[in-house]
């Protein structure tokens, strides 16, 4: 007999909760149910699931950093109501695998949850998603922005990874100071416009080893170049 998998939740919105508690256990799952960050924490190391889904209002973030800061490993999908890709990229930089926003489909919750969970035993698996894009040693999910470094996803700031989505947008092609000034500072007109010079300083440091570097061209902008 297949075993059953261990799924725990942590959902403080008490009707979602016993909602998905059901619908997952229906569909062949043995889920734990939390609603605070404190009892999750005790639920993940007291018995470790075989993957976990997280609500990132909880607030979950702290809940992943401290869990991932413990040494758990365990894959976790995180669910949110927030649209806007920064909020996803955030949850995947804190240690996420993957996200759902709400409202989401219970079949596709499910098949997510099981494909982390065959990932899990393959750590240099792609990530979840299918829009994914090797460049260099990193490889770019188009559907939530994130960036992976051999496997992992890449410790970026907002404004260091506006500056690459940018540049990204238009591989092989140079993108002028303004247009980036633009995409990164949006409507911060507080910001001196030397400041883009600094983002693009610390990304490029943080790009070596990478197979890819950030050239200036004088008149031009800037180009994400892959090394040959």
């Amino acid at each position: 007999m297949v075993p059953r998998m261990q799924l725990l939740l942590v959902e403080d919105d008490p009707t979602m909760q016993t909602t998905l508690q059901r619908a997952l256990t229906r569909r062949g799952m043995e889920v734990a149910a939390v609603g605070d960050g404190k009892a999750a924490l005790s639920q993940w190391v007291g018995r470790v699931p075989d993957a976990v889904v997280l609500d990132l209002t909880l607030p979950g973030l702290q809940v992943l950093q401290r869990a991932r800061a413990l040494g758990l490993r365990t894959p976790v999908l995180i669910l949110t109501a927030r649209g806007t890709v920064g909020d996803r990229v955030m949850g995947l930089n804190a240690g996420a695998d993957d996200y759902l926003p709400k409202p989401f489909d219970l079949d596709e919750l499910e098949a997510r949850l099981r494909a982390l969970v065959r990932r899990s035993a393959d750590p240099g698996a792609t990530p979840v998603g299918s829009n994914i894009t090797q460049i260099g040693a990193i490889r770019y999910d188009k559907d939530s922005g994130a960036l992976y470094l051999h496997g992992e996803v890449m410790e970026l700031t907002p404004r260091e990874l506006a500056l690459m989505h940018a540049l990204l947008a238009q591989p092989g092609h140079a993108v002028t100071k303004e247009r980036l000034y633009e995409l990164v500072f949006p409507g911060q007109l507080d910001v001196q416009y030397e400041a883009i010079e600094v983002v693009v300083y610390r990304l490029r440091k943080k790009l070596v080893g990478t197979g890819l570097t950030l050239m200036t061209l004088r008149g031009l902008g800037y180009l994400l170049r892959t090394d040959a």
